[in-house]
């Protein structure tokens, strides 16, 4: 067979059915090899988008995610994506095409070193040079994209390359089961645990990663130990559990922080050093256990004195059993904390300024959206409202990142999630800065017919660096923008667009355009002259 129908069977035996991506000349063998095999390719208006729906993909169901572009810049087009999946821990794997390597007549219109580029980005980059290297290379690929941690991975295929004929046959994924840790540090850890007076539970990104809820809800319900989440491990415990402190979205003075403050014992389970460091710690202040998939990246902040490396949830369920709920634990100023944070967090629900208040639009939000649905958070001002009000019921219903945390990913990654999830509701949040850096996305979402509703927060500029501009005491200048009418924009694009003119009107808009098909654009004037007092000085100041 040809080495690019070799290829397909390769990614149809990596349980690939779908690839998201822009075509060019030089992979259009593999696009015929692809319509011929049944596989679906979701054309898109951008490769930056395509890596960014691929990533989400992977980021939701454990399995990397496939994005296509050509050579030069299609391939260059995908490095933001490539570091949005590396930096997030999202498998994905990226398929870019190259001119002949062996006979080329063009010398080097096009050419840049793609293999070179993707080489700082990913977990592994390679050209493929012979029809016999596709078996190995794409398993190898798939393998390292989705092992922990996972991340990018790279193949250049050239088309003299895909046109080789072959008989190589394709390498079926082995059965693969994580260590589990050694009964030593499963030890140690219950001691340690079981010693504290003030124990803490934190629950990171890589408890998100692969699902390891069921373990920690048992453990949170079994042990009695409060629990914080990071912003990319929200929702891996149920957030209106009675024992929940909050989510470490702010960097200091938050109530989360005065549970930390007082706690003598952090469990931290998957923590991720890419993330803000959601507490610092000062030598002898208190003790961190770490559970993780690997060892403890130490740093200035993070240097734990007890480690427990294997899967996670078989470290939890062992540790859960071995502490069991401590008569001398006493959690009451981690209590009086979490009553603090209770009250802050319904005290702006019912505002009815407009444009809307902060916390009224996540209020609306988390009203309008069943337990299972899916929030995506482009990168603004309101994913620190949205990470610290918005209560997640289940794993992965609120999609930010808070790793390399890039803008116009928010409407890309809400395509990806319906298409994983197409019986769930599924929103869009975005800021008008981030909105516009992948807007032609539209169109796609009209093209397959989606049911997806986008909020277009919009302030008019860049809200959050105006509002970190602001703290640093410095005039505002260079954060104002102009915007097209998103009620006709979207309404080019063959979706529905909506202007509401109040906070009750954009919870009724919201609630009847999640429920009616297609997809929707709502344009939502927003007010953040709250951020300083709510997301600054406030919390610490109303504790």
């Amino acid at each position: 067979m040809k080495a690019s129908d070799l290829f397909v069977k390769a990614l149809e035996a990596e349980g690939v059915r779908v690839v998201y991506g822009l075509p060019g000349e030089e992979n259009l063998d593999l696009l015929e090899s692809m319509r011929a095999a049944g596989m679906r390719l979701v054309v898109t208006r951008h490769e930056q988008a395509a890596g960014f729906m691929a990533a989400t993909q992977g980021r939701l169901t454990g399995r990397a995610g496939v994005c296509l572009a050509t050579l030069g810049p299609g391939a260059t087009n995908l490095v933001t994506a490539a570091a949005y999946a590396q930096l997030g821990a999202m498998p994905m794997v990226m398929l870019t095409g190259q001119k002949p390597i062996k006979v080329s007549k063009q010398g080097h219109f096009q050419i840049v070193d793609v293999v070179g580029m993707m080489r700082p980005l990913t977990k592994a980059t390679r050209t493929l040079v012979s029809a016999e290297h596709v078996p190995s290379a794409v398993r190898e690929a798939f393998r390292r994209a989705e092992e922990e941690r996972p991340g990018a991975t790279h193949l250049e295929l050239p088309e003299d390359v895909a046109r080789e004929s072959t008989d190589a046959v394709p390498l079926p994924p082995g059965v693969l089961r994580r260590p589990v840790a050694d009964e030593a540090s499963i030890a140690q850890a219950v001691e340690t645990i079981a010693s504290a007076r003030r124990p803490l539970l934190m629950i990171g990104a890589g408890a998100n990663r692969k699902l390891t809820s069921e373990m920690l809800r048992v453990f949170v319900d079994r042990v009695g130990m409060p629990f914080f989440s990071t912003q990319m491990g929200k929702g891996v415990v149920d957030e209106t559990h009675p024992l929940w402190m909050g989510t470490a979205a702010l960097s200091d003075g938050d109530f989360v922080h005065r549970a930390i403050e007082a706690s003598d014992c952090i469990v931290n389970v998957g923590h991720d050093v890419i993330e803000k460091p959601p507490f610092v710690m000062r030598d002898g202040r208190r003790t961190v256990v770490h559970l993780n998939f690997s060892s403890a990246e130490v740093d200035p902040v993070y240097f734990p004195q007890v480690q427990v490396t294997g899967d996670i949830a078989n470290a939890v369920w062992r540790i859960a059993e071995g502490v069991g709920p401590r008569s001398h634990w006493d959690f009451a100023p981690l209590e009086r904390a979490r009553a603090g944070l209770d009250v802050q967090l319904a005290s702006g629900a019912a505002d009815d300024r407009f444009p809307i208040y902060p916390a009224r639009l996540v209020a609306e939000v988390r009203r309008a959206m069943p337990d299972d649905g899916v929030v995506c958070l482009d990168n603004g001002m309101y994913k620190l409202w949205f990470a610290r009000y918005y209560r997640c019921r289940r794993p992965n219903t609120l999609l930010l990142d808070n790793a390399l945390a890039t803008m116009g990913a928010g409407l890309p990654s809400a395509i990806a999630a319906k298409l994983v999830h197409p019986r769930r509701k599924v929103l869009a949040v975005c800021g008008d800065g981030g909105f516009m850096m992948n807007s032609q996305e539209l169109e796609t979402a009209v093209r397959l017919k989606l049911d997806l509703t986008v909020v277009v927060v919009r302030d008019d500029g860049y809200g959050m660096i105006r509002w970190k501009q602001g703290e640093m005491g410095l005039p505002d200048f260079g954060m104002t923008l102009g915007n097209p009418d998103f009620v006709r924009y979207a309404e080019a694009y063959g979706a529905r667009g909506h202007r509401p003119g109040s906070a009750t009107e954009f919870g009724a808009t919201l609630a009847r355009c999640l429920e009616s098909g297609g997809v929707h654009v709502i344009d939502l004037p927003i007010d953040y002259s709250d951020n300083a007092r709510a997301l600054g000085a406030g919390a610490e100041a109303e504790q």
